[in-house]
């Protein structure tokens, strides 16, 4: 996998909106404000305020400024601004000949995992699953994010409050990203190829018969069957269900991390959480589950 240009002061980076609308002007003044405390010049894409209901203004608009920004050759990386939904919509008319020829970054989550799977198996480039552009950086957050864009050095590590469901110790390019987007895409041209990988997987707002759901149709389709270790994140915001009907979520984990038979963690900083990492999809990283440790080898 082709690794991108290290960020610098004054690098450019263009903030666009391929999945969800903003609220309203005070995200994308939160999202210029926090690029440019980056040290980096940001450049705004023209359509980001739009709107056409859940969606950031339309296909057309949105596939436009991500596609003007990827074939911009001034422009050091991409950054989305918010997640939501909308990316999968874009995936058939991408500029994927842009980012062929490209060294820039991209960065985002949740949503945005569709497009980093798209590009990444496409132009065989690293994508950064990290913070959006809008959101509120917390010192943890912020130094994940410069750790991998910046300094180019580990910007993942230990993560204590992880547990370890499977002991081992795995090495293999990382995958994954959102639950719910991982598995939207199999099937497709763009679906990520795991075998080999370190999976790591988030969700939100999910119910625990809706991942437990999603992750049985990942091993149904076989995309689990070579996987070589399993690093869970956050599932947030996971909604009430009656008692009787109540199942824990790390149960279903622990049932996952046995069947696959792979090192396994749970509960890494990734996910819709304030202090997350900023995680290289398709670099190089070892998992070791005894110690609860995901590092990113060095470029």
């Amino acid at each position: 996998m082709r690794v991108p240009d290290l960020l610098v002061p004054g690098s450019r980076v263009a903030l666009v909106a391929p999945s969800g609308p903003l609220r309203d002007e005070s995200d994308l003044q939160h999202a210029v404000d926090t690029t440019r405390s980056l040290g980096w010049e940001p450049i705004v894409g023209e359509h980001v305020l739009e709107r056409d209901g859940y969606l950031a203004g339309s296909d057309a608009h949105r596939l436009a400024d991500f596609n003007r920004a990827a074939a911009d050759d001034s422009i050091d990386a991409v950054w989305c601004i918010r997640g939501g939904y909308g990316s999968m919509r874009l995936l058939d008319e991408l500029d994927y000949g842009a980012w062929r020829h490209s060294t820039k970054a991209l960065i985002g989550y949740s949503d945005i995992t569709a497009l980093h799977a798209a590009i990444g198996r496409s132009a065989q480039l690293v994508t950064y699953h990290g913070p959006t552009a809008r959101a509120p950086l917390t010192e943890f957050s912020r130094a994940s994010l410069r750790a991998a864009l910046v300094d180019g050095v580990n910007p993942c590590g230990h993560a204590p409050d992880s547990v370890a469901l499977r002991d081992g110790v795995a090495r293999g390019p990382l995958a994954g990203g959102n639950l719910a987007l991982v598995t939207s895409l199999l099937g497709t041209p763009y679906a990520q190829q795991l075998d080999g990988a370190i999976l790591v997987l988030e969700d939100v707002n999910e119910s625990v018969y809706r991942i437990d759901r999603m992750l049985t149709q990942l091993r149904l389709s076989g995309a689990l069957a070579r996987v070589a270790g399993i690093a869970f994140g956050q599932f947030t915001d996971v909604p009430d269900e009656p008692s009787s009907e109540q199942r824990p979520l790390a149960t279903l984990l622990l049932e996952v991390a046995d069947r696959c038979a792979v090192p396994c963690i749970s509960g890494i900083p990734l996910g819709h959480i304030a202090n997350q990492w900023t995680v290289p999809l398709g670099a190089i990283a070892e998992l070791d589950a005894d110690r609860r440790t995901l590092d990113v080898i060095p470029r």
